[in-house]
């Protein structure tokens, strides 16, 4: 579609939004009063602005004062159809309350995302991701129902269950896997322990969501050298469902953002405004067809870039052509520099020999910060080259510690490899 055809549909579906909200969310009618803004506020995209961010202290906040899902519960309670949350190892867990009409749309949003990266009806969508409260399971389980696919609910995180996994990759041969791309990687480290190569497994496409790995390039290139695959790179946040709605496509050229779902502004952290064309920023989530727990002007925290560069797939949105590749709030600063992990990562994935597991830990000993890499090797003396790597990619000089393969703790789930030990009042 055009994209200003596309942006008055947009308009049309967001103002009708922010009128549903007013009407049946206090949290909004607090929210909003308090900024001088009402629905009639909004009189083009570009007003958007005026209305303030929410974020994900205030959800919590707000749920704490009106338990147990705030005040932004939309529906009635018994057209509440699923309750789901964030698991609270941060903070203050969030719940999740999807009624029975959004869990349909949600389904459908998947389902038409999901064959822009190459599923089909008929394919077999092997899901090896907790089913729990994380939301990114049920999202792939009912996107490919609604799809028409065949879904493979395996589930992860039961001691055995990647080798049960083995015995069934081997006998239902799916076209599909979703999981974390930490998780195929640990699939892969079996699969190869067991004498088994990952390729056989017949995966056409693998997508992830959950942590940033399929979106970084190096461990893109080691997914799809492993499995044979194409790997998509998908997810925003479970409060946004259908999270799916930052996506690649089959070209894989970096995430588009289906906008006339969930409208997404790229904003520069610094000044606040949007960025129209080019840029870095934050991005931050609008809900166009949400009623149950609506989130207008949801602020991630994330950090991305943006183009609307055409895509050969013919789709007109922008696109992230990097990825989420890093957070605001999880960026480190080391002797005033700025380190992302995904730039260790990639670093690391590009070295022959150094397994996937790795660990960044900081810390002040004296006045000075200390930046250690942890990796596994069979190779000790690969430290000097690791180091050299690193220090090009961040500007930082990190200790090496090289640890024997199958070492270090490996994650089913999503990953969490930096430990920041230096005091809270560090800059």
């Amino acid at each position: 579609m055009n994209p200003a055809r596309r942006r008055e549909i947009i308009l049309g579906k967001l103002q009708a939004q922010m009128r549903y909200c007013w009407e049946h969310s206090p949290f909004y009618r607090a929210l909003w009063s308090d900024a001088g803004v009402f629905p009639e506020s909004l009189r083009s995209l570009d007003d958007l602005v005026r209305f303030p961010y929410v974020k994900k202290d205030t959800i919590r906040a707000d749920q704490a004062e009106h338990p147990p899902f705030g005040s932004n519960v939309c529906c009635p309670p018994e057209a509440i159809a699923h309750l789901h949350g964030t698991s609270g190892t941060t903070g203050q867990p969030t719940a999740f309350a999807i009624s029975r009409d959004d869990w349909l749309r949600i389904a459908a949003a998947h389902a038409r995302i999901m064959w822009s990266f190459g599923l089909r009806p008929g394919d077999t969508v092997f899901i090896g991701s907790f089913f729990s409260l994380y939301l990114g399971s049920w999202g792939a389980l009912i996107g490919a129902e609604a799809l028409g696919a065949r879904a493979f609910p395996f589930g992860a995180g039961v001691p055995g269950q990647t080798e049960r996994a083995l015995e069934y990759l081997d006998l239902i041969r799916p076209a599909g896997f979703y999981g974390t791309p930490s998780y195929a990687l640990h699939l892969a480290k079996v699969a190869q322990a067991h004498g088994v190569d990952p390729r056989g497994f017949g995966f056409r496409t693998m997508f992830f969501s959950g942590e940033p790995g399929a979106g970084i390039p190096a461990t893109k290139r080691r997914i799809e050298e492993t499995f044979g695959a194409s790997c998509v790179d998908t997810g925003s946040m479970a409060e946004m469902t259908p999270w799916m709605t930052n996506a690649e496509c089959s070209h894989r050229q970096g995430m588009h953002l289906w906008e006339d779902i969930v409208f997404t502004e790229i904003i520069d952290p610094d000044s606040g405004s949007p960025i129209k064309d080019e840029g870095e920023g934050v991005p931050v989530y609008t809900h166009l067809e949400r009623t149950s727990q609506p989130m207008i002007r949801l602020w991630s925290g994330d950090l991305t870039s943006v183009t609307d560069d055409p895509c050969p797939c013919g789709r007109t949105y922008r696109r992230l052509p990097d990825g989420i590749y890093g957070r605001v709030d999880d960026m480190l600063i080391v002797r005033g520099v700025n380190v992302y992990p995904n730039v260790v990562e990639n670093a690391l994935a590009q070295i022959p020999g150094v397994g996937p597991e790795y660990r960044i830990v900081v810390e002040r000993p004296g006045e000075l910060d200390v930046l250690t890499v942890e990796i596994e090797c069979l190779d000790t003396s690969i430290a000097s080259t690791v180091g050299d790597r690193v220090k090009h990619a961040t500007g930082v000089s990190p200790l090496v510690t090289v640890h024997p393969p199958n070492t270090l703790e490996t994650t089913e789930f999503k990953s969490r490899r930096v430990d920041d030990r230096r005091p809270a009042s560090r800059a």
